[in-house]
């Protein structure tokens, strides 16, 4: 069993316009000692910008900004800068966010060399309606399941015929991966991975069309537990270990008082990270707290960022869509809880 310890609360809303109503689910990167967080801000508008702070050890703020690091800039993104997730590659720093114009949800990504500057590049997943990526996915070998379908009609309904492909919970690996960069990402109800050669790439129609026929091949983790019966959708950068890359992310339970959160881990391949080494089949941690139960959305805890202190894994999440919290487990027992072979982890996709 492992031992999860949650820290607490360790940012709140605040008076400030920007970030008066929620702050929630955090990029992070580490250096050294010091772990700058880039977070959701929501003002009483429902309108998201990303916030900044700066942590002395895994837990302790020392810094805070007093206006958006990144805000709303484009009609692409007049609604939300949501959800944002930083990656260093080679000597850059790339942020992945939702950006949300009221009824798509796209991810773009910003660029900096120095942590507070950031230049926008532009939106970097399918702008495809999703009734066109449905009809591409019809004809993909080996067929995807019903469910990818089922979200295909519920977001028309939802968000109203012509809507965009919701591909959210995009994030970089830290290095390439046999010459080619590489994302994960969310296209409802699975976890997928996309290489690339070059940035340009994404902004390829066509591109995504040729990955879109052949996406079967590149479902990393697909919802097969209990806690997962809605979907799962990407989490955390993934962190480079000896025995794989340790994956941190959300997993959606389907109740029918209403959805539930969790934390939930798995182990990829260092070299071919489609292949599963071992996988947690219950949840790394749920929403057991007062201000994780409720909140804007109740029953949230959905982890987006990572440091590490020694053995020691600290995971930043948003709670019930309000708060930032972060809970603690041990690295190294955490990937023996994921390899265990009593424990069954290790199996294919289902």
């Amino acid at each position: 069993m492992l031992e999860i310890k949650k820290h607490g609360i360790i940012l709140s809303p605040t008076d400030l316009e920007f970030e008066n109503f929620a702050v929630l689910n955090p990029g992070a990167y580490q250096d050294g000692e010091t772990v700058h967080l880039y977070y959701r801000a929501i003002d009483t508008k429902h309108q998201s910008s990303i916030g900044y702070a700066r942590l002395k050890g895994p837990t302790e703020v020392v810094e805070r900004w007093q206006k958006p690091i990144i805000d709303r800039q484009f009609d692409y993104e007049i609604q939300g800068v949501e959800d944002p997730r930083i990656t260093k590659i080679d000597k850059k720093f790339y942020i992945t966010y939702v950006a949300h114009d009221g009824k798509n949800a796209v991810t773009a990504y910003a660029v900096s060399s120095d942590l507070k500057k950031f230049m926008k590049r532009g939106v970097i997943t399918p702008q495809l309606h999703y009734h066109d990526v449905a009809k591409i996915l019809e004809e993909a070998t080996p067929p995807l399941k019903d469910s990818y379908f089922f979200f295909e009609s519920y977001y028309e309904e939802q968000a109203g015929e012509g809507v965009l492909l919701w591909d959210k919970d995009t994030l970089f690996f830290p290095r390439k991966i046999n010459n080619s960069y590489a994302l994960i990402h969310r296209i409802l109800p699975d976890i997928q991975i996309c290489y690339f050669n070059k940035f340009s790439d994404l902004a390829s129609t066509q591109f995504w069309i040729d990955y879109l026929k052949n996406m079967p091949k590149y479902v990393v983790l697909e919802n097969k537990h209990w806690f997962e019966s809605r979907n799962i959708g990407g989490g955390c950068v993934p962190i480079e270990t000896e025995a794989g890359w340790v994956v941190i992310f959300h997993a959606v339970e389907a109740r029918n008082s209403g959805r539930v959160y969790h934390a939930a881990a798995a182990l990829l391949d260092k070299d071919d990270p489609t292949k599963v080494l071992g996988r947690l089949h219950e949840p790394l941690f749920s929403p057991t707290l007062d201000w994780e139960i409720s909140g804007f959305v109740p029953n949230v805890v959905f982890p987006t960022a990572t440091s590490i202190f020694g053995d020691s894994l600290y995971i930043y999440y948003g709670a019930a869509d309000r708060y930032i919290g972060v809970a603690e487990v041990s690295m190294s027992n955490l990937i023996a809880e994921m390899l265990n072979p009593a424990n069954n982890h290790k199996s294919p996709k289902t």
